[in-house]
């Protein structure tokens, strides 16, 4: 084990390595950039992401604003709106350093409710008589806040034994041998038309950074030049120092620039990590802009599970994502990733081929009729209820132009509904296996019955299904008892004993062939009745919720549906 003499020792030989050649990396050439807003706020010049000086993008150009009048109730608007749960103070005369551009807001008069800055009083947007050594600076609260998703903090922590040390060694920058310089635009523009650049030297070790190559810390190269956009600049010594800690403290505005960092330079952890993270954010845009955002993201910096948790996400609430301004333009091999998955939440198959035909009808002009057939062949024809495929040749927008495939299928989906499935299995061209004979998640009747959480609502309720989703099963019915215990008392009621509360079951009444039919029932959790951020296995019939912690995307205040889904497969033999 490494002890602070071997460190003493480590950073004497740093010094002796001779300082070679640079390298530069022009760091987000590739990936889509945030892109500032009238108003945003920034706290800049501080290691800390909770520190620095009180900057406000106006006009194209950040700028400063003057301490004049600030006080607490100006401090708890700037971390209001920059998601963090509170002020901690006001700092004033404290140098951020290098500073330029205008100073854009003077006499600040905050109630301390408001939700942006630039809503309250001030003598005019550049109006002032100070200088900027009167630019104002803010601390804000780093503890984690329950309020709302956008207000947490994150501790990630990496560490091994030696992370306190190596922090140390990095903050007194001993023995350092490899600079890094940081170039990031202000935004402004100098009087001869050049973008301005704001620059911050790292001090770091060869040995240290050795480990990632793709920062090419070689014995010839001594230092390296980093493009970042302006806003991940004052995160890059966070990330530099998480290279040498395993730790570091998130917010979810930063999460972006970590994940760009992380992926730029092999950091694989804290990229992964950064993905994780990212499912917070999803469910806020109801609109689904983001969501797609994120996944265009995704693929431009290869994170599978970033895209996977996108993915995920959208065919949960595809039906929601139907209706959204972003469907319309949704890019094809997304649509193909979401039609692939059996965990696709929609009413029932019918629906999906609906919106797939409408899609394809609304970028009919863009898109080749291979492509269409693509998408098409992605449908489960088997699974559309057995009345909806009688008349789907006069109902289908696209029959004519698919004549052939929606016939081939047609026909695949009424052998599946009128003949045994093992019959269909003597034929060499039926794989049972198939994922067109497996059910994805129907919420429309009869398959699916939902409970609610709240005090006073009923906690159990009665489903009849057909034993199976084929024709030949219609008058083969089986009922089941949908129910929520939330108390051990009532669990002994029923001869169970309750591992964790609340727990669900999903139990059938009727007895069945359970060597031809395999259930595999799921249950969903819908927030707020807005959108599906979990969903999970009966298992020998129940299924348990251990909180918001288990959630795949967060639900404020737990506030839950239950639905309950029936799901028959034959089992393939």
């Amino acid at each position: 084990m490494l002890t602070l003499r071997n460190l003493c020792t480590l950073a004497i030989l740093l010094l002796l390595h001779v300082p070679g050649n640079a390298m530069r990396f022009n760091m987000f050439r590739t990936v889509r950039r945030p892109e500032q807003q009238e108003g945003d706020l920034r706290l800049f010049g501080s290691q800390s992401v909770s520190e620095g000086r009180v900057e406000v993008y106006h006009e194209g150009k950040w700028g400063t604003v003057c301490d004049d009048g600030w006080d607490m109730a100006e401090a708890q608007v700037v971390c209001r709106q920059l998601r963090f749960s509170g002020a901690k103070s006001v700092v004033i005369g404290k140098d951020y350093g290098q500073v330029s551009g205008p100073i854009w807001l003077d006499d600040i008069n905050c109630k301390g409710t408001e939700n942006h800055l630039f809503t309250c009083g001030f003598k005019g947007w550049g109006v002032t008589d100070c200088t900027h050594k009167e630019d104002v600076g803010i601390i804000c609260e780093t503890e984690s806040s329950n309020s709302t998703t956008g207000d947490s903090r994150h501790l990630l922590d990496h560490s091994f034994s030696l992370s306190g040390d190596l922090g140390k060694l990095f903050d007194s920058q001993n023995g350092c041998d490899f600079l890094i310089l940081v170039k990031s635009p202000t935004g402004n523009r100098r009087e001869d038309g050049t973008l301005e650049t704001v620059e911050t030297t790292i001090h770091a070790h060869k040995i240290i950074l050795s480990q990632f190559p793709l920062f090419n810390a070689s014995e010839d190269i001594s230092n390296i030049t980093v493009d970042v956009i302006q806003p991940c600049d004052p995160y890059f010594s966070s990330f530099i120092r998480y290279i040498y800690t395993r730790k570091i403290e998130v917010t979810l505005p930063s999460v972006q620039c970590f994940h760009w960092m992380a992926s730029r330079f092999g950091v694989k952890e804290l990229m992964e990590a950064m993905a994780r993270l990212f499912s917070k954010v999803l469910p806020e845009d109801p609109l689904f802009h983001t969501q797609v955002s994120i996944y265009k993201y995704a693929q431009e910096t290869d994170d599978l599970v970033l895209q996977e948790n996108c993915v995920q996400y959208l065919a949960w609430n595809y039906e929601n994502l139907t209706r959204s301004p972003a469907w319309a333009d949704l890019p094809v091999e997304l649509i193909g990733s979401i039609l692939a998955r059996s965990d696709l939440v929609v009413p029932d198959e019918y629906f999906l081929l609906q919106t797939v035909e409408c899609w394809i009808k609304e970028n009919n002009n863009s898109i080749s009729l291979e492509t269409q057939a693509y998408l098409l062949n992605r449908v489960r024809f088997p699974m559309i209820p057995a009345e909806k495929l009688y008349e789907l040749e006069a109902n289908s927008s696209l029959y004519g132009t698919h004549e052939r495939l929606y016939r081939d299928n047609m026909l695949k989906a009424f052998q599946f509904n009128i003949l045994l499935f093992s019959k269909l299995l003597s034929n060499p061209q039926f794989n049972g296996d198939d994922d067109d004979f497996k059910p994805r998640l129907y919420t429309a009747s009869p398959w699916s019955v939902s409970l609610g959480s709240a005090p006073g609502q009923s906690k159990s309720r009665w489903l009849n299904t057909p034993l199976h989703n084929s024709l030949i099963f219609k008058d083969n019915r089986i009922q089941w008892e949908a129910i929520i215990f939330t108390n051990r008392h009532e669990c002994s009621n029923r001869g169970l004993n309750c591992k964790s509360l609340p727990m669900m079951r999903l139990y059938p009444q009727n007895n069945y062939d359970r060597s031809k039919i395999l259930f595999r029932n799921q249950l969903l959790l819908m927030c707020e009745g807005k959108y599906i951020c979990q969903v999970q296995d009966f298992k020998l019939n129940l299924a348990y919720l251990g909180g918001n912690s288990t959630l795949a995307y967060p639900c404020p205040d737990n506030k839950l549906t239950y639905l309950y889904v029936v799901r028959p497969e034959y089992v393939a033999t």
